[in-house]
């Protein structure tokens, strides 16, 4: 009976001086460290969980745009009616200005095109006159004893045509629509360009933002288009036919852009009669 008791007493004696010899390290120190302060303290995990939602939100708030920074007074008369108004003003001055660049470009094109159309109806003629000249030479070995000189002969269709042809052209060409058309085309383009940032620039400081729909994308599109056709310059200046023809083609497309956002232009000055003040 007593062998069990001793048994005992020695198992612990033996542990310890095992504990004594093996002390624990820093890393099982700490897990037990750690371990008590969170049973010591059961608040601490939904403390931390709260810490940590809290500064998710202010970095969330802080990163994400405001939705009306501009318009809160802040620009001044930048925001109001006056200078809003002048987006309208310019581009329907512009619009007009299209016009009339398109009348000068289609002008200098006739000058080319006149040119073209005398040179052919000459190849005409050139036939016609060598088969003109043996009737010539006949009618005057059988007059060569009348003293008066033949009457000469009445200028055909096609002379009469090429006439008119040339004169128009001399006066086509001292209109000088070449120089005014590419004069033009630099003024419109540079303008155009300027106001087209300037209107979005506009919305942006009454509104705070910018209203996707057609008026933005044809506007877009419409400066698009200006840059595209004058990038067409260079080639047409050599001689390049397809160049000529894919740059009235754009300005066409431009000009019906721009007819089609009139309405929806119209509409947003009545928003700013609506919603702004004067100046």
């Amino acid at each position: 009976m007593m062998a069990a008791p001793l048994a005992a007493v020695r198992a612990i004696i033996t542990c310890s001086a095992s504990n004594k010899n093996n002390p624990p390290s820093a890393r099982q120190q700490q897990q037990t460290t750690t371990t008590t302060a969170t049973r010591g303290s059961p608040a601490a995990l939904p403390s931390l969980l709260r810490t940590t939602a809290a500064a998710a939100a202010t970095a969330a708030l802080a990163l994400a745009p405001p939705d009306a920074l501009a318009a809160g007074g802040e620009f001044g008369i930048l925001e109001g009616r006056s200078v809003a108004l002048l987006h309208p003003l310019v581009m329907g001055g512009l619009f007009a200005y299209t016009l009339w660049a398109g009348y000068l470009g289609w002008q200098w094109r006739r000058v080319r095109t006149i040119q073209d159309e005398i040179n052919e109806l000459k190849k005409q003629l050139k036939p016609a006159a060598a088969a003109a000249t043996p009737a010539a030479v006949a009618a005057g070995d059988s007059s060569s004893s009348s003293s008066s000189p033949p009457p000469s002969a009445p200028k055909s269709p096609v002379e009469i045509k090429i006439d008119e042809l040339t004169e128009e052209r001399k006066k086509l060409i001292k209109g000088s629509f070449r120089d005014r058309h590419f004069n033009a085309g630099s003024i419109l383009l540079g303008l155009g360009v300027t106001e087209s940032v300037g209107g979005a620039l506009n919305t942006w400081f009454r509104t705070g933002k910018l209203f996707p729909g057609p008026h933005l994308f044809a506007g877009a599109t419409i400066t698009v288009l200006w840059a595209a056709a004058a990038a067409l310059v260079p080639a047409m200046q050599k001689g390049n036919e397809t160049a000529r023809s894919l740059h009235i083609a754009l300005n066409a497309i431009n000009v019906l852009l721009f007819i089609w956002q009139i309405p929806t232009g119209l509409e947003i000055v009545g928003k700013v009669f609506e919603f702004t003040t004067w100046p």
